[in-house]
């Protein structure tokens, strides 16, 4: 598990042979220090903090988003329903966001752009970090308020088919300026 505390990027994070406590301390590690205990954690000057839940910074919440896929399923009746499992593909690669937000990454084609995006019957603009070569994103919320800040929503390796085509449809609809 410390082994992991060392990797850094491109590495990714050795976590396939640990038991499911032992693999969550070891991210819980690299999420502790990359981003829950880092008073520096910023991107382009503005402080990023973890997701609200009811009107709350809530660490437990981010992890979770940062280290799991949502999946659906459909019961014997039809009914679907949404949970979260173990993603291994965004865990291994949980130590590339601090390189990432912090203009580390010199090996890769990266895209930082901002777009309008329509959720729940309001538009929103999210800022995507996005590493073509890497095929990994980064999502902020630019906060409005005082654009000073970001709220961390998610970050992904684009393995499922349709990921790269709904980046490149993102690229193609971004604003003239990031946010």
């Amino acid at each position: 598990m410390p082994l992991n505390k060392l990797k850094r990027y491109p590495e990714l994070l050795e976590l396939n042979h640990l038991e499911e406590k032992d693999r969550k301390k070891s991210l819980r590690g690299i999420f502790d220090r990359d981003i829950a205990d880092n008073d520096l954690f910023a991107y382009n000057g503005c402080r990023i903090y973890p997701i609200k839940s009811d009107g709350v910074l809530d660490m437990n919440r981010e992890f979770a988003h940062l280290t799991t896929e949502e999946v659906e399923e459909s019961d014997a009746n039809g009914n679907i329903t949404h949970h979260r499992i173990y993603d291994p593909h965004r865990s291994a690669r949980l130590h590339w966001i601090k390189t990432h937000v912090d203009k580390l990454v010199d090996d890769s084609d990266i895209a930082v752009f901002s777009v309008k995006e329509r959720k729940k019957r309001s538009d929103i603009v999210r800022t995507y970090i996005y590493n073509k070569t890497r095929k990994y994103v980064i999502v902020l919320e630019p906060q409005c308020r005082n654009g000073k800040a970001y709220y961390l929503l998610t970050a992904y390796y684009l393995n499922k088919d349709y990921g790269e085509k709904q980046m490149k449809k993102k690229l193609k609809a971004r604003l003239p300026e990031v946010l």
